[in-house]
């Protein structure tokens, strides 16, 4: 059974579309508020459990990149919503990439 949280957030889907990239491929798990955060008193007061636990599932090239780009704590306060990284100018120049990528 598994009951450590790391080891579920590890769990991959295989042949499912990237909420960024919209590539075809296995994905793994972004917490969109990074669990690193999770404990700071911002946000707590700012956030409930559930929100802190929301994610999406990223390929591994947008996921590895959306993390070289940005720090935990801009993503934690400026790019929390899908739409927010969709709307960032450095992650959009990466989408336009990756979809030419093969998978």
């Amino acid at each position: 059974m598994l009951t450590d949280k790391r080891i579920v957030v590890k769990i991959m889907q295989q042949n499912k579309e990237c909420a960024l990239c919209e590539r075809v491929c296995i994905l793994t798990f972004h917490h969109l508020i990074p669990r690193k955060l999770h404990r700071r008193g911002f946000f707590k007061a700012h956030y409930s459990k559930t929100q802190l636990q929301t994610g999406v599932m990223l390929c591994t090239l947008c996921h590895k990149t959306i993390h070289r780009f940005y720090d935990e704590m801009t993503l934690g306060k400026k790019l929390n919503t899908l739409t927010s990284l969709k709307a960032d100018e450095k992650i959009q120049t990466h989408i336009h990439w990756a979809k030419k990528q093969k998978t």
